[in-house]
């Protein structure tokens, strides 16, 4: 078997002749473009070679790519480390810098000077140095018979070494073995950590977040999405803590800028760190995900974010403090709307379940992919049966308590310092400097009211023999449990938490209520995964490898692009417009003049700063505009997901048309299924973002820093 599958990997990897794919779907690892995919990028209209894009021994477009904190990503602009994201991937450091006084969400920030960029502790942006394929060193020790269990011990065991010999913490080296196409390959990821990154520039929400919920995952747009940051370095260029004694990073690349623009059909691509998608998905799991995932999440999200609004709507002070919460939950939240509304609108489960009847029909068709492939798609069934309820519970513990009821976050986090240092001075630093950042953005009085409406939830969805221990002191009376819990908890009063650091009790931290809750939902968690969620992972994992690389084999003239998982791709397509329902046409542009036709001082969604109102008045656009336009936003086909936030959308030539930030409302279930007559990424166009620093800021600084093709 082990044969069968390197075989297969090889396949997938050096396919030559990929006519049977969609030609703009798929999230290309960067390595195999030259074999797979540069003929049809060029034949788009790419005037760039391979070596261009990815080569290990000159700089290339990937050098200018970069994962910008955790979950978006980045791209460096100038040859002095400066990076352009998304305004909402910035928006934690917007909110983090921000106060009453110093509102940047509402107000915007903008560095007129090197000595005004703001250290943002905690942010670090991640270059990838080099990519390797490592399967065959990965499975040298898997062997025909072995259970899921063990061949995950041999994988883990070989990946670790591997690991171990690329990373070099004092040099900030990292390396991570990722596995592809369900385990059937493994690629090695060499990566460069700098956690010296400074606020440069960002717009007022009322442009970085222009149509807020209303219009997110809608076209058409006109946000202005971006921020600004800058990496910091050594004075010999490497990576380093913060020093005053660091420097601008000397970028060995950084894209151009092009104000040339984009017409229908012309050629773009993205490069970034899509994060998860799930195009081997089968019927099984749609059905989980329609019928119990999507509905809890939109459920108890939707209520939460009821009571947070409330609140930030009634006090400018939580407002800023709930913020960059808010936004996150909403985000996923209205994409699992989405999903599941495009799931069914374009039948995605009927068409995997033709797809797995015509992979049976190919298996039975011979007795030697019986036994290679036979058991696939029922060991899939069979872990998703197995899993559902425990999944459930699971669920409604992580949404309505362990993130719902916020003194339960920082219990867990407190359980787990207090569980894993038992020197009690450390133990009361650790607490403290986790208290320090919660409480930046806590309001008692809202958690309150969350808390004992997380809490009913709860109980209302959840069997009392299916619920964690501390939960027996709730269910009688929910109310005055979450009563109790606000008067009493060390967690909810920054009064009672610092004095009881002051003097230190290891055992009255332990018998706090939040602490002992988020005990409890640890342990009833382990219980869950040990009893249910494992084996039912081992059944899945076992039959998803051979599912997938039963399709490799079955379709050898298709080109496959593996899961998304966060590993540096690259996706190619043109821009174009696109019809979203019968007599639905839309433009693949918008520009300036839909911002202000869009204009409503009574929604908080569409307001519109005097300044820009002025300068559109005035019509004073500098070289941004087209016939007497600015460009705002656009799409092209390209293929994304979460992740891709501040990806750069580049043209022909490598250089940077705009920064993607969303995908459309009617092509939701794209993670499952890529839709190419429907599916379009939304872009934020750089002329827009260079108009914004330029004439609204008047931030000229950083416009003369970047490398700007006319």
């Amino acid at each position: 078997m082990k044969k069968r599958l390197i075989g297969l990997v090889a396949a997938a990897t050096a396919l030559c002749a990929p006519f049977g794919a969609a030609a703009d779907e798929g999230m290309w690892l960067l390595p195999f473009i030259e074999r797979m995919n540069i003929e049809q990028m060029k034949a788009k209209g790419l005037r760039l070679d391979a070596r261009d894009i990815y080569d290990l021994n000159r700089t290339s477009l990937k050098d200018a790519i970069v994962i910008f904190g955790g979950g978006c990503t980045g791209e460096i602009i100038s040859p002095n480390g400066l990076i352009a994201t998304n305004h909402h991937c910035g928006y934690g450091s917007i909110q983090q810098h921000s106060t009453v006084e110093h509102d940047y969400l509402k107000n915007g920030f903008w560095a007129q000077t090197l000595e005004e960029e703001l250290p943002t502790p905690g942010l670090a942006v991640t270059f990838i140095r080099e990519i390797k394929d490592v399967t065959p060193e990965v499975l040298a020790r898997v062997k025909p018979g072995m259970t899921e269990a063990q061949r995950n011990a041999a994988v883990k065991k070989a990946s670790e070494k591997i690991v171990k010999a690329h990373s070099d913490a004092k040099a900030f080296r990292g390396a991570q073995v990722v596995p592809m196409f369900g385990g059937n390959q493994y690629l090695l990821f060499v990566t460069e950590r700098f956690t010296d990154v400074r606020m440069v520039g960002a717009p007022p929400s009322s442009v970085g977040k222009f149509g807020g919920d209303t219009d997110n995952w809608m076209w058409p747009r006109h946000t202005g999405d971006f921020s600004l940051f800058r990496v910091y370095a050594s004075p010999d260029n490497n990576p380093a803590a913060y020093s005053k004694d660091n420097v601008p990073y000397r970028a060995p690349k950084h894209l151009e800028i092009s104000l040339k623009g984009y017409k229908e059909g012309d050629y773009a691509m993205i490069m970034g760190f899509p994060g998860r998608t799930n195009r081997y998905m089968t019927s099984y799991e749609i059905d989980q995900v329609l019928e119990q995932d999507n509905p809890i999440r939109i459920f108890v999200r939707g209520e939460r974010q009821k009571l947070l609004w409330e609140d930030m709507m009634a006090d400018p002070k939580v407002r800023i403090q709930y913020a960059s919460k808010y936004a996150g939950s909403s985000n996923y939240w209205k994409n699992s709307i989405g999903m599941s509304r495009g799931l069914r609108k374009l039948d995605v489960r009927g068409k995997k379940a033709a797809q797995q009847a015509e992979f049976t029909a190919w298996v039975n068709a011979a007795p030697e992919r019986q036994a290679a492939y036979g058991r696939a798609l029922p060991l899939i069934d069979s872990a998703v049966r197995l899993r559902r309820e425990a999944a459930r519970i699971q669920q409604f513990m992580n949404e309505a308590l362990r993130t719902g009821v916020e003194s339960f976050t920082l219990g867990t986090a407190v359980n787990g310092i207090l569980e894993g240092q038992k020197d009690d001075k450390k133990a009361a630093e650790a607490i403290r400097r986790a208290g320090e950042a919660f409480f930046k953005n806590y309001s008692p009085a809202t958690d309150r009211k969350v808390t004992r409406r997380m809490l009913q939830i709860f109980a209302d969805s959840v069997a009392a023999a299916d619920e964690p221990s501390f939960f027996a002191a709730v269910r009688p009376d929910v109310a005055a449990y979450a009563a109790r819990l606000s008067e009493g908890s060390l967690l909810t009063d920054t009064a009672r938490f610092y004095g009881a650091l002051a003097n230190f009790d290891r055992a009255q931290w332990t018998a706090d209520p939040a602490v002992v809750a988020a005990a409890s939902i640890a342990t009833k968690s382990k219980e869950l995964a040990d009893g249910a969620l494992k084996p039912a992972a081992e059944l899945f994992a076992e039959g998803h490898r051979l599912w997938v690389a039963g399709l490799l084999e079955m379709n050898p003239e298709r080109a496959y692009a593996p899961d998304a998982n966060f590993t540096l791709r690259l996706t190619y397509g043109q821009v174009l417009p696109y019809w979203a329902a019968d007599a639905v046409f839309y433009n693949y542009f918008t520009t300036l003049g839909g911002v202000m036709a869009k204009e409503d001082p009574k929604n908080p969604d569409f307001i519109v700063p005097e300044r820009l109102k002025e300068l559109y008045k005035a019509k004073d656009f500098g070289p941004y505009a087209v016939d007497g336009e600015v460009p705002t936003c656009f799409l092209t086909n390209n293929d994304i997901t979460g992740g891709n936030s501040g990806s750069p959308v580049l043209d022909a030539e490598g250089r940077l048309l705009g920064l993607a930030f969303d995908g459309n409302w009617e092509a939701m279930s794209g993670d499952v299924a890529f839709e190419p007559e429907v599916q379009r990424t939304i872009a934020v166009d750089i002329r827009y973002v260079l108009f914004l620093i330029d004439k609204y800021a008047g931030c000229r600084r950083l416009i003369d820093e970047m490398t700007i093709v006319r």
